[in-house]
C-alpha cells in the first residue's frame, strides 16, 4: 500500500472580501428581479446595485491606503447590507400559503442570506476591525460554500478539498477521503491506514507514505497492526533500521511510493480531477469518485491477465 495526498479545486474564483461582497449584490439582486415578477409580490421599492457594488469592488482592488480602502468597504457593505433588508422585506411581505415558484424562491433566498450575512461579518472583522479570521471561520464562496482553504507544502493557496489516496502495486485507487478541512497528512496516515484494514482484513504487509505522514507515533501504530515494513520518504529524524528490515528494502519501497506520484498526476491530468465542476459538496463528491470509477476501469483494461 502507498499513500500521499492532493487537492482538487472548487468552481469558484479566487477569493477576496470585496469580490464575495460584490457578488452577494449581483445574487440579490437577481433574487429581487425574480421576485418582483412572482404572483402576489409586495410593492417594495428597491435599487439596483450591482454597478456601484462592482466600481467599489475595482476601486479596492487597485487603491492605495488603509484609510481609503477601509471607506471604499464601508461603502460596499452599506450597499449590500441596503439589498439584503430590500430582499427580506420582500420575502415577509409574500402570502402564506404560496405557490411551488414562490416556495423556490424562498428557498433560495433563505439558502443565500445567511452566507450574505457571514460575508459581511468576516469583512467587518478583517478589514475595519483588524481581527485575524481563522480559516475554518472563512466564508470562501457564496456559490461553493463548502470550500475549504488549504494550504499544501507551502504552495499556492487553493481553494477546494484536500484527498488522500492509497493505491496498491497495481495502480488501482483502492480507497480515496475527502477531507473536511485541512488536515496534516500525519493525522491522516493511521486513520487510512485502519480503512485498509478493515476493507481488506488484513494489515498491508509494506507500506510506502510521503514524509508528511512521517512520524514515530505513526510508525509505532503501523508496527502494533502487523505492518512489516514502513517506509516515509523523508525519515524526519527516523532510523532506516526502526522502519525496515534493511537499506535495500527501504530503496524499494522508497521508489515503490514514487509511483503514487504518476497516479495521482494522470488521474488529475486525464480524469478531471484538477478541478470540479458539479456544483455543491455532494456533487463535489460524486464527481470525485466518478473520475476514481473511470481512471481503474482503463486500468483494468490495460492490465495483463496473471
Amino acid at each position: 500500500m502507498r499513500l500521499d495526498s492532493t487537492v482538487t479545486a472548487a468552481l469558484m474564483h479566487e477569493p477576496s472580501d470585496s469580490t464575495l461582497l460584490s457578488d452577494a449584490v449581483r445574487v440579490m439582486t437577481r433574487l429581487l428581479q425574480r421576485g418582483e415578477a412572482l404572483p402576489g409580490t409586495p410593492a417594495v421599492q428597491w435599487r439596483d446595485r450591482r454597478r456601484l457594488a462592482k466600481k467599489r469592488a475595482r476601486a479596492i482592488e487597485y487603491s492605495r491606503g488603509q484609510d481609503k480602502k477601509r471607506q471604499l468597504y464601508r461603502e460596499l457593505i452599506a450597499a449590500t447590507e441596503a439589498s439584503r433588508d430590500e430582499l427580506q422585506a420582500m420575502a415577509a411581505g409574500l402570502a402564506e400559503p404560496a405557490e411551488i415558484e414562490i416556495e423556490r424562491w424562498r428557498a433560495e433566498v433563505a439558502q443565500y442570506l445567511p452566507l450574505i450575512a457571514r460575508v459581511i461579518v468576516q469583512t467587518r472583522r478583517r478589514v475595519l476591525d483588524g481581527e485575524i479570521v481563522p480559516a475554518s471561520e472563512k466564508l470562501v464562496s457564496l456559490f461553493e460554500p463548502h470550500a475549504d482553504i488549504i494550504v499544501k507544502g507551502g504552495r499556492q493557496v487553493q481553494y477546494g478539498h484536500k484527498l488522500n489516496l492509497t493505491t496498491g502495486k497495481s495502480g488501482l485507487i483502492l480507497d480515496v477521503v475527502i477531507e473536511t478541512g485541512n488536515p496534516a497528512d500525519a493525522e491522516r496516515f493511521v486513520p487510512m491506514l485502519d480503512r485498509h484494514i478493515a476493507r481488506t482484513g488484513a494489515a498491508p504487509r509494506q507500506t510506502a507514505a510521503d514524509g508528511g505522514y512521517a512520524s514515530r507515533a505513526n510508525l509505532a501504530a503501523a508496527k502494533a497492526r502487523g505492518v512489516a515494513d514502513v517506509a516515509f520518504h523523508k525519515k524526519c529524524g527516523i532510523a532506516i533500521t526502526e522502519m525496515v528490515k534493511s537499506p535495500w528494502v527501504y530503496r524499494r519501497l522508497r521508489n515503490f511510493r514514487a509511483g503514487i506520484e504518476a497516479a495521482i498526476s494522470c488521474f488529475k491530468r486525464a480524469y478531471g480531477a484538477t478541478r470540479c465542476t458539479w456544483r455543491g459538496l455532494d456533487h463535489f463528491k460524486a464527481y470525485i469518485w466518478s473520475a476514481v470509477v473511470a481512471h481503474n476501469l482503463v486500468l483494468f483494461a490495460r492490465l495483463k491477465p496473471a
